[in-house]
């Protein structure tokens, strides 16, 4: 079912820095894991990963690992949600980010940056990016809730009466 409080406007006209802040963000993305560390590619073995998060939370290094994992993709999809509110559905959202983090994953292979392509990258990758997501869409359907005119267009919010109004006459 369409709902009409989660239409965005066109955001080239409504929110043109939106689209500016996405792109930074998505430069940002690339330098952070397109830079080259050295030649050649690494496989990361998922179930030896798995092992150095779980025995080592009470390293500084893993911890930090670990949420930049999570939160490397959490920005771009938010901000996507934020522009896009379609792309908050769950299945596009999931879609997005696991190909996002996948996209990652596959050019650090085929390109020689000495980076380690890593599966549980990806999937931490990805699940920062959906969980970021549907932060973004619940906070937009709260303040639908709080504001009933915030999906609608502004001329109808302008002619609507008031809730709770009664017609005389």
């Amino acid at each position: 079912m369409d709902d009409h409080r989660y239409r965005s406007a066109d955001p080239a006209t409504t929110r043109p820095g939106g689209q500016l802040v996405l792109a930074v963000a998505l430069l940002v993305v690339a330098a952070l894991t397109l830079t080259p560390a050295g030649t050649g590619w690494t496989w990361g073995a998922p179930l030896a990963e798995l092992r150095w998060y779980a025995t080592g939370l009470d390293s500084e290094a893993t911890v930090l690992q670990l949420v930049g994992n999570l939160c490397l993709l959490a920005v771009p999809a938010g901000l996507v949600v934020a522009l896009w509110p379609a792309a908050g559905r769950i299945g596009y959202l999931i879609g997005l980010a696991a190909g996002a983090a996948a996209g990652i994953e596959l050019l650090q292979w085929l390109l020689p940056l000495g980076r380690v392509v890593s599966p549980l990258d990806a999937a931490l990758n990805a699940g920062g990016a959906v969980a970021a997501g549907l932060l973004v869409r619940q906070v937009q359907r709260a303040s639908a809730a709080i504001r009933p005119e915030a999906g609608r267009h502004p001329a109808a919010a302008r002619t609507a009466e008031p809730v709770g109004a009664v017609r005389r006459g």
